[in-house]
């Protein structure tokens, strides 16, 4: 959790891999195209160009969409073929995206907007129009808050982004849930939230930029408020001064990263059809079924042979792993495209030897962002006279309440639809998974900080994969489809893979 190994195990992997000799074989040649001078020449020519684009197109279409993929790709494209302009093709290239995608109704803004319209009862309203007004009024908000912090370095707002953003967003879903409001009042205060919470996750990370000597430019700040390769609620490539330190030094290095990038964007597919296959075989042709019908079967009195149980759970967790890992294949990959060298952001998981490790392998993003906001501020302040303690309670802050914030404002639907308590009592099984990963990644984080590491030996290795992977697998229960089923419930139905009834 520690910046200190942040990039570690990517970089060191990285270059031992440069250091390797080139064999001769087909497969070889395809997996190191980044090293292959033919190809790195290839990839400064427009016919590379062409080609990395259309590969780049093949890639992301099936799961981006036409318009989306097409804007996407272009816009990286030509970033890096104008760099003079960079910035602001970056910018255009993320807002009219973001228009675009309200347009054709292809984020859940709109599907929220439209809950609140017929909690309402009114017809009359567009959710587009809704969306994307408030979108150009945070965009304006967001630019006086950008300038103010530049002239304000040392105001709260500055000091403290995160904790401003959040309370911000609490307040509001706060007064949101009185009954004060109803009809129009009530439709516009939670369309203006539910267009502001995705972005309460990359605002704070421009805050911070604002404060250096040399803050990046205006369009380039404003483009890193969920950029084009980042369509989701967490920010990955983090903000503009850290791009600025991924970007291409000149046109080698340039054609490298973008050939890293289709090289990510095939083994992202790859990773997708293996997901396929695998729910393919085992849940259309064996009849394995899913784990939210698993724990309903439990519950009816008719449970399912614990062989079938247990299958369900392991089939279930690689499907998620897959699946993330998938994702964030793509959303790097086409920030490779744009020139940024990012690490990969889940890298290697399988290999982790404790539970630490796993946390910084499987999701590096979201590891940052918890890092920078939850575990760095809390380190820094608290318990500085026991290390130990310290240690402990800021990891926990991070995995623990840093995890659970994140992942209940990105269902914020249920609070303006069931209210704040019934909501948070949805949540209860996911808090109790982000209680129990926070206090063993805190206790592995603290036996590390000790020098107390696993074995290195292949069955030290053996021993933590499976140790780790147990552990990750049997808090499955408890994070997957989380708010349809109870914590009792939950735990109820782990007892009974391990025969206690």
């Amino acid at each position: 959790m520690t910046k200190n190994i942040d990039l570690s195990a990517q970089e060191l992997a990285a270059q031992k891999s440069n250091k390797k000799v080139i064999k001769s074989s087909w497969l070889r040649i395809f997996l190191a195209i980044d090293e292959q001078k033919f190809f790195i020449n290839l990839a400064q020519t427009p016919t590379g160009i062409l080609i990395m684009a259309l590969v780049a197109m093949a890639a992301t279409i099936p799961h981006l969409g036409y318009l989306y993929s097409a804007s996407a790709i272009l816009g990286a494209m030509l970033a890096v073929t104008f760099p003079k302009v960079r910035d602001l093709i970056l910018f255009v290239t993320t807002w009219v995206i973001a228009l675009f995608a309200i347009g054709l109704g292809d984020v859940d803004t709109l599907e929220n907007i439209e809950l609140v319209l017929q909690q309402e009862n009114i017809t009359n309203i567009s959710p587009v129009v809704l969306s994307i007004g408030f979108l150009l009024i945070f965009f304006v908000l967001a630019s006086a808050v950008l300038y103010q912090v530049r002239y304000f370095p040392k105001s709260f707002l500055a000091q403290h982004p995160m904790i401003s953003v959040l309370s911000l967003e609490i307040l509001l879903c706060g007064f949101g849930s009185f009954d004060l409001l109803h009809g129009a009042s009530r439709v516009f205060l939670w369309s203006a939230i539910f267009v502001l919470t995705p972005y309460i996750w990359f605002l704070p990370y421009a805050i911070n930029d604002q404060r250096g000597k040399n803050y990046p430019s205006y369009l380039l700040q404003m483009s890193t408020l969920r950029p084009f390769w980042s369509p989701t609620y967490l920010p990955f490539g983090k903000g503009a001064t850290f791009l600025q330190k991924h970007l291409s030094k000149n046109a080698t290095d340039l054609a490298v990263t973008q050939l890293k990038a289709i090289k990510l964007l095939i083994w992202a597919n790859i990773l997708f059809s293996f997901n396929y296959f695998l729910n393919w075989v085992f849940i259309e042709h064996l009849g394995i079924p899913i784990v939210p019908k698993v724990i309903d079967s439990f519950l009816m009195e008719k449970s399912l042979p614990l062989l079938t149980s247990w299958l369900a759970i392991l089939l279930s967790t690689a499907s998620y792993s897959l699946n993330i890992a998938f994702w964030i294949g793509i959303f790097v990959g086409i920030a490779r495209l744009a020139g940024y060298r990012l690490p990969r952001g889940c890298w290697r998981p399988l290999e982790s030897q404790n539970l630490m490790e796993y946390f910084n392998r499987f999701q590096y993003y979201f590891k940052e962002l918890l890092v920078d906001f939850f575990f760095i501020p809390t380190f820094f302040k608290y318990f500085r006279n026991h290390p130990r303690l310290r240690m402990f309670f800021a990891t926990f802050m991070a995995a623990g309440v840093g995890n659970g914030l994140w992942h209940f404002f990105r269902d914020i639907d249920l609070i303006a639809t069931q209210g704040p308590i019934n909501a948070f009592g949805t949540f209860a099984s996911y808090i109790f998974y982000c209680i129990i990963l926070a206090t063993f990644v805190g206790i592995s984080q603290v036996r590390v900080s000790m020098g107390i590491r696993p074995s290195s030996t292949k069955l030290g290795r053996i021993y933590s994969f499976i140790l780790v992977w147990s552990f990750v697998t049997c808090m499955h229960v408890f994070s997957v489809d989380s708010i349809n089923h109870s914590l009792g419930d939950r735990l109820l139905f782990l007892q009974s893979l391990f025969g206690v009834n």
